[in-house]
């Protein structure tokens, strides 16, 4: 995606998601195997970066350790910003690493801090992400990826008119080729 930002400074908010259906609708096979929440789950798990400009990025990873998510932050978040996320233990000494970590606390109906920070940005982008793609009927697992980048495009650019829209998917489509 190369409307998206390279770095992201500033605010930022990070977070994760898991999509995949619902437990109802899965295979007997899998249902068989037991419920299990988040490691060991049969979901897909997908990382977030939003800066408060409202611009998004989003990505499948493998998995939501540490491991995985603080190379990302590094790698797309200037040091010294701030970042807020939840209190996963991914998002663990990621002050060492040279940013200003904010943290909401879920677990204890904590959505904002008193200083106003938050990750109710990436929130309503998961929530806007997953109602577009129940609207599918369901994807296949490989096909999630291009999803994803449709629906970071469109929510990055919900504030424009169509014409500017389809300019810039034309602009695009001509550095592609």
């Amino acid at each position: 995606m190369k409307d998206v930002p390279k770095i992201f400074s500033g605010t930022v908010e990070v977070d994760e998601t898991y999509l995949g259906g619902q437990w109802k609708n899965k295979r007997r096979s899998v249902r068989d195997q037991g419920s299990k929440r988040r490691r060991g789950t049969t979901k897909q798990p997908v990382f977030g970066i939003l800066c408060w400009d409202s611009t998004v990025l989003a990505e499948v990873v493998d998995d939501v350790g540490a491991d995985t998510l603080q190379p990302l932050i590094s790698k797309k978040v200037t040091a010294g910003s701030i970042i807020c996320s939840d209190t996963g233990k991914a998002y663990t000494g990621i002050a060492s690493r040279g940013y200003i970590h904010r943290l909401v606390n879920h677990c204890e109906k904590q959505y904002s801090d008193r200083k106003g920070n938050h990750i109710n940005g990436l929130e309503g982008f998961w929530g806007y992400l997953k109602r577009k793609l129940v609207s599918k009927g369901g994807i296949r697992h490989e096909r999630l990826p291009l999803y994803l980048g449709e629906y970071v495009w469109r929510y990055n650019h919900r504030n424009e008119n169509d014409n500017v829209k389809v300019k810039c998917i034309i602009k695009l489509l001509e550095h592609e080729v």
